[in-house]
């Protein structure tokens, strides 16, 4: 178990930098492991990976996008059968619910087809911030940044960020990293999620070792 002992301290403009280049060195073409062939099964697959693993939405998507291979299919979808297909994936109730209805939008405003903005993708049902932005740096590459579990995790465990909430942190990484944000979350999820973990860390030769504030701040 992981304890805090005093109050991280943060990293410096120059660590910033030296942080940013070693992500970039070890993580060079980073993308996401979630499974897709276009932007809506991109959107679906987003979308059911909240707080659910990518390996678990990779094995129920295929059958999905079989039934409902476009949002027409899925706008007239039935609901339990939805529910079915997503049974295994944590809060399937909701989520199959928001498959629908973000479907029917999609095809009442768009005119079937999904929105690649930030600010319109939000207004589909189920996608939030954190959704949006990661469609849009997956399938477009756009200089944003998303923060899930991991992200969070190694942005405080670096002393990029002491901030309490998710959106906050996701502007303080913003405004400090500034380019290459896109790169630079797959990059931090992908670090979190084999390396840095949340329990049982694989500190040992690490290429953050240097900048890790849990070395001096926590026990393991």
């Amino acid at each position: 178990m992981i304890m805090a002992t005093k109050k991280i301290k943060k990293a410096t403009k120059k660590e910033i930098e030296e942080i940013k280049a070693l992500f970039l060195e070890h993580y060079p073409d980073s993308l996401t492991e979630l499974n897709y062939t276009n932007l809506y099964e991109l959107l679906i697959a987003v979308m059911l990976s909240a707080q659910c693993t990518d390996k678990r939405v990779n094995i129920i998507s295929p059958a999905l996008f079989n039934a409902y291979p476009n949002v027409i299919d899925l706008a007239n979808a039935d609901l339990d059968e939805v529910k079915i297909h997503i049974k295994s994936c944590s809060f399937y109730n909701n989520k199959a619910k928001n498959l629908i209805k973000m479907a029917q939008y999609v095809i009442e405003h768009y005119n079937g087809e999904i929105p690649l903005e930030q600010k319109e993708l939000m207004k589909l049902a189920g996608v939030g911030q954190k959704t949006a932005n990661v469609v849009m740096i997956e399938y477009a590459g756009a200089n944003l940044m998303a923060v899930d579990t991991h992200v969070f995790r190694v942005a405080h465990r670096l002393g990029l960020s002491d901030d309490t909430t998710a959106t906050k942190t996701e502007e303080t990484l913003s405004k400090k990293f500034k380019t290459e944000l896109h790169l630079l979350h797959q990059a931090m999820v992908l670090f979190g999620r084999y390396r840095c973990k949340a329990v049982n860390p694989e500190c040992e030769d690490c290429f953050m070792e240097k900048y890790c504030r849990t070395s001096q701040t926590f026990k393991v």
